[in-house]
């Protein structure tokens, strides 16, 4: 048998064990983020990995954390409407599911977050690096057609970040009045507490159906992006 050759099998490695790329608010400064991130792309070029790889392989991650957290709003609307429908001693019972839907439902949206965040980072870096590059192609015909599928990708990329970003905000709204409640239920177990909640969960249902529309459009901008890269 054949062993598998060794640089695909690196590339595939790098892939898939990406190192998380520092982002956002830290205590690491601005040179030193980008220092670290240029080691870390002449690391991964030298087996084959590019920019554009990386951030396909985000966008791919992105659009797989939507698919979760749109399971895990699914999942919280059911739970709602089950709260809202017990009338006597499965109160709490429902409650403690519910209570434990919202953690799920907010570390997901946490991790749609930072991921945002990464592909920002990574599409910034590959831009930067592809305008840089279509000042060395002398040929019109080859920068043209490069510079036109820097524009298209770029589009593409505004897009699907515009969308992921909507149903962030969708998330942290929908996420806040969640936890209100949950907060309320958890010292008002009883069908009349229940009772009186109800025109506001019809609301925050609504909400939540509004906002698992919105993650199918950015799941659908994402596979797109996807085919593009």
């Amino acid at each position: 048998m054949r062993n598998r050759p060794l640089r695909p099998l690196i590339k595939s490695l790098c892939l898939a064990t990406l190192v998380s790329l520092p982002t956002g608010c830290s205590t690491v400064g601005n040179a030193a983020k980008s220092a670290y991130r240029s080691a870390y792309y002449a690391t991964v070029e030298t087996f084959g990995v590019h920019k554009r790889d990386i951030l396909k392989k985000k966008v791919v991650q992105a659009r797989d954390d939507q698919r979760e957290a749109e399971e895990e709003f699914k999942d919280a609307l059911t739970r709602l409407k089950e709260v809202y429908s017990v009338d006597g001693g499965e109160l709490e019972k429902q409650y403690n599911k519910l209570k434990g839907q919202y953690d799920s439902a907010a570390e997901k949206a946490a991790d749609v977050k930072a991921r945002i965040a990464s592909i920002e980072t990574v599409a910034g870096d590959l831009f930067k690096e592809w305008e840089a590059e279509l000042e060395q192609i002398k040929t019109m015909k080859l920068k043209v057609a490069s510079k036109k599928k820097l524009i298209d990708t770029r589009e593409r990329y505004t897009e699907l970040v515009g969308a992921l970003k909507k149903s962030e905000g969708g998330m942290t709204s929908v996420l806040e009045k969640f936890n209100e409640h949950v907060l309320f239920l958890k010292h008002n177990l009883n069908a009349v507490a229940i009772a009186s909640l109800k025109g506001e969960a019809v609301n925050i249902q609504d909400e939540i159906s509004n906002l698992i529309a919105d993650m199918q459009a950015s799941i659908k901008i994402a596979d797109q992006l996807i085919s593009d890269l």
